[in-house]
């Protein structure tokens, strides 16, 4: 969507209800802040109107009980005032912090069900941009935009009415000056939404560029391209100080003219108010004047707020509109299926499957093979070949365009998915450790997985000796991505996490292609422990670590070249011989 597009609909009034259906369970909250909103703008306008009866009568008439009571209703007016601000203040940003929750578990709800193509287009920084920073302009429509703006134009409206009601001709005198304050507040307002939509593009811009930089530090720090990334950084980050500073400088030419229209009035209403003092000498109003100046203050300093509340308002709705349109993509694997199963054997069948990442570019070209329950079948093929593309389908991470997958006979497409899933294990070669502890990481929380069950899992692989070495043991935080540990240290965590899981199906994707030696021994020996009795396809491009598999599928170009074991694909002198002869050559060469 272009800039121009969301410029068009940031107060567009669909989106503004939409915005409020998600208030449909806080009803009662809701109508309190507004009934304390009503309620606040009748205090407001009653201390004016106190202070004028001190002046004219209290004042005049010399009356000590007069003046003792209206003294006494103004502090009865200001503790109501304060009550109803604390509420105000506290009730809104219940509402609004509510409402932000809610959107937030749906957008996160609707995101972890996304296909990883979703993923595969998106920048990580813009969505965590949307799923924080925008989250929390939505929520300041109602803590700080919406119910101000109703509550500063209600105070506005009371004191407009009781202007007209104590001196209607002073009360012309101040309306005239508002059509120029309430011109320039339309000019303000329609800049500012065009300059808060670039302030908003620039902040996702730049959490973007720096979640990339510093998760790829190493490669920044390896290559030299500190003082490259350090110019990229510094365009960008100018590009957002631009953006915010047009917002300030817009602020910096509302604001005094609105002080300078408001004390235009104050000198006006004084002259015209004593003028009228002077050429009625029966007229002793001088209370009038005084409060004047407080219902001008009414008038016109909301009116200063309410541009500056629109700005906030215009923020969240430019973050709604955003936020909205994660939640209308639709980019989710239909989860139709209905077929729940406890147990599966594991046979899969791949029959004539074609499939591509990209529109009207195939990665499989019609491909078909057979994985009987408790087989070892290895893919092997060149980088690019589809080899991890049919790991993907399995798992339903992607659509097929055509044929079928099958597992225990009935279509993936039947299972559901938390039920096809569940019974599929991966390990992969870039293997992602949350910043938790060992333990929190093979089990991921799952409180039916006890620290007994992974403790004997990881003696049954052979992995315990290594997690006990560290320093506390399963309760050792890995950190973020696991960079307390070595890539061959992260593979065994992954082994154990699958193994623990215990899968019907079990898939290892080049888990052994960049660990050392002494690590690879230790995979190895869990390898053999946890395939055993089970279905397992290992995608390998060292194919020395393949030769016990049942079965081994030979891929080139998205098509199956050749299928058969390791000695029956060696006498056939075809595609896998050449591999392998070149393979074994290089390391003999090494």
């Amino acid at each position: 969507m272009s800039s121009n597009d969301e410029i068009g609909k940031a107060f567009d009034f669909r989106l503004f209800r939409r915005v409020f259906a998600h208030t449909k369970p806080y009803r009662g909250i809701f109508w309190l802040v507004a009934f304390v909103a009503i309620l606040s703008a009748g205090f407001a306008v009653l201390t004016p109107v106190l202070v004028r009866d001190v002046i004219n009568e209290a004042l005049s008439a010399k009356d000590a009980e007069l003046l003792t009571f209206l003294v006494l209703s103004m502090l009865g007016v200001l503790v109501g005032q304060v009550i109803c601000q604390l509420m105000f203040n506290y009730y809104a940003n219940l509402l609004g912090e509510s409402v932000i929750k809610d959107i937030r578990v749906r957008m996160f709800e609707r995101m972890i069900g996304f296909k990883m193509t979703y993923f595969d287009n998106s920048s990580i920084g813009v969505l965590v941009t949307r799923a924080v920073a925008d989250m929390q302009r939505i929520g300041e429509i109602f803590s700080q935009g919406f119910f101000v703006i109703v509550a500063d134009t209600l105070k506005m409206l009371s004191a407009a009415a009781i202007m007209l009601i104590i001196n209607w001709k002073l009360a012309l005198i101040v309306f005239a000056i508002l059509p120029v304050i309430l011109f320039a507040t339309r000019l303000f307002q329609q800049a500012m939404k065009v300059a808060f939509i670039e302030v908003r593009a620039q902040v996702a811009n730049l959490n973007s560029f720096v979640q990339e930089r510093i998760a790829g530090m190493k490669i920044v720090q390896l290559f030299n391209r500190e003082e490259i990334e350090k110019e990229k950084f510094r365009k960008i980050n100018e590009k957002h100080q631009n953006a915010w500073l047009r917002t300030v400088w817009y602020n910096s030419i509302f604001f005094p003219i609105a002080e300078i229209s408001y004390s235009i009035g104050i000198g006006l209403v004084v002259y015209f108010g004593v003028i009228q003092n002077i050429e009625n000498t029966q007229l002793n109003d001088a209370g009038s004047i005084f409060a004047f100046f407080f219902l001008m203050d009414l008038l016109f300093r909301p009116l200063r707020q309410i541009a500056d509340k629109f700005n906030t308002l215009q923020m969240g709705m430019v973050a709604a509109n955003r936020v909205f349109g994660i939640l209308d993509t639709e980019s989710s694997i239909p989860d139709n299926g209905r077929l729940e199963k406890e147990d599966v054997a594991g046979n899969i069948l791949f029959s004539e499957v074609y499939f591509g990442y990209l529109e009207n570019e195939e990665v499989l070209h019609g491909i078909s093979f057979e994985v009987n329950a408790g087989e070892t079948v290895a893919i092997v093929g060149a980088t690019g070949a589809g080899k991890s593309t049919i790991i993907n389908l399995l798992n339903r991470f992607y659509e097929i365009n055509s044929g079928k997958i099958l597992v225990d006979g009935h279509n993936i497409q039947d299972y559901t998915l938390r039920s096809l899933r569940s019974h599929i294990a991966i390990v992969l070669q870039d293997v992602f450790l949350f910043a938790d502890t060992i333990a929190n990481n093979i089990s991921l929380r799952d409180d039916s997985v006890t620290l007994e069950q992974i403790e004997a899992a990881a003696k049954q692989i052979g992995v315990h000796d290594f997690i006990s070495s560290l320093p506390e043991g399963y309760q050792y935080n890995v950190k973020e991505r696991g960079t307390m540990l070595s890539s061959g240290q992260r593979q065994l965590i992954a082994f154990l996490r699958a193994y623990v899981s215990n899968p019907s199906i079990l898939i290892l994707d080049e888990a052994t292609s960049s660990v050392d030696t002494y690590s690879e021994q230790l995979i190895q020996q869990a390898t053999d422990k946890i395939t055993e009795g089970r279905t397992s396809i290992i995608i390998a491009h060292r194919l020395a670590t393949i030769k016990k598999a049942d079965k081994i599928i030979v891929m080139d170009a998205g098509k199956i070249v050749e299928i058969g074991n390791h000695q029956e694909l060696l006498k056939k002198g075809g595609y896998y011989s050449d591999l392998y002869e070149a393979q074994f050559m290089a390391e003999e060469v090494a």
